[in-house]
């Protein structure tokens, strides 16, 4: 599904996402439309004019940013670069009114200062647009050269799209929406089976995927960079978010449970916040105390402490043991996706994991989701 005219030239989309998740992103975004969707390193890249680039932000559960191409052209030297960018059409996607930021970087190429070249950038806007530069701009634009090849492009996002505008309060160490709504994804999660977590923290998997079976867009609630564009169209943007808010009412429920009553509370103010209270139930109260909730098995979906940033690690391994002895006595029939750092940790549940996913990072950690088949 295109929705740019048969006038309007598709536009070369990167959809950014950590290392590893690529290929379960460019299936996401494969069924949101993006039928050229096609997973690379650090992201998905795809195609479509402007209004896919707006709903790629809204609906897009599992990428980083969405950036926008919208030059390329060789560049052996500084000279070079000063005269092709000049020839950007600056004014087709920026405002002269509004500030602009230049960030640059350059690898295997005979432009080797990454300033120098942001500077030449920033020199082609001011001078041929008349916008001007400044370090604290909410507008970026993205320089990379490259072999001695320059891309350049816009980031249409802002602020990282893991950033729904509901989750006011986290945890110690919160797993973030995007990479939390691709886990889901691994481990089949559609959106037609409860979810619960039993150490929730501030609610992050039982709130997506309690969206997720609303049928809410997660960025139904923020502003988007791309709202401040040249080529923005403020009827057409509120049409396209009208026609997303109409979520449904999945006759389903999704749980959370944390030992710490603080985190309960945080988890039950974000589920107020995103809308979907109604759907999810948080609990506090230890593993151990873990009730099987009425209705159809689905799926556990658990983010423990992994000992490098919370705990000793010698005393998560009774925690381990103790989660999958409780997910085992309690909830046959249910399947678990776990999230850890930490091989042997996982290994200490005593359950049986079917699949292991590759390493992807997570504030300065490489975290692996674990999975298993029904229990």
């Amino acid at each position: 599904m295109s929705t740019s005219s048969p006038s309007e030239p598709a536009l070369g989309l990167f959809l950014t996402c950590p290392p590893g998740l690529e290929a379960t992103l460019a299936e996401e975004a494969r069924e949101l439309g993006f039928a050229d969707a096609t997973a690379v390193a650090g992201g998905v890249t795809a195609q479509g004019g402007w209004p896919e680039v707006w709903r790629a932000n809204l609906w897009l559960r599992g990428a980083t940013r969405v950036l926008v191409r919208i030059a390329e052209f060789r560049a052996m030297h500084l000279a070079q670069l000063d005269k092709r960018a000049r020839k950007v059409d600056w004014a087709g996607v920026l405002r002269p009114d509004l500030p602009v930021k230049v960030e640059a970087t350059s690898r295997k190429s005979r432009i080797y200062h990454a300033g120098a070249a942001a500077q030449r950038v920033e020199r082609a806007i001011t001078e041929t647009l008349g916008a001007t530069v400044s370090a604290e701009a909410a507008l970026k634009i993205m320089v990379r050269i490259e072999d001695d090849l320059c891309t350049i492009s816009l980031d249409t996002s802002g602020e990282a799209l893991h950033r729904r505008g509901h989750k006011l309060a986290v945890g110690k160490a919160p797993i973030r929406e995007t990479m939390a709504a691709l886990f889901l994804r691994q481990c089949g999660y559609d959106g037609s089976e409860p979810v619960m977590d039993p150490m929730c923290g501030s609610g992050t998997f039982p709130i997506e995927a309690a969206e997720i079976a609303a049928g809410l867009a997660p960025g139904r609630s923020r502003r988007f960079a791309f709202e401040d564009f040249a080529s923005f169209d403020p009827q057409a943007w509120t049409a396209m978010k009208a026609a997303a808010d109409k979520p449904g009412t999945p006759d389903l429920r999704f749980y959370g449970s944390d030992r710490d009553q603080g985190a309960v509370g945080m988890a039950t103010q974000n589920a107020e916040r995103a809308g979907v209270a109604a759907l999810t139930r948080f609990a506090c109260h230890p593993v151990g105390a873990l009730e099987r909730p009425d209705g159809p098995p689905g799926l556990v979906m658990v983010n423990p402490p992994y000992g490098d940033r919370i705990g000793n690690r010698n005393l998560l391994f009774a925690l381990y043991g103790g989660l999958g002895q409780t997910l085992r006595e309690k909830l046959p029939g249910w399947r678990l996706g776990l999230v850890t750092s930490d091989g042997g940790l996982a290994k200490a549940t005593g359950l049986n994991f079917a699949e292991i996913g590759p390493p992807i990072p997570h504030g300065g950690l490489k975290v692996r989701l674990y999975r298993t088949a029904p229990l």
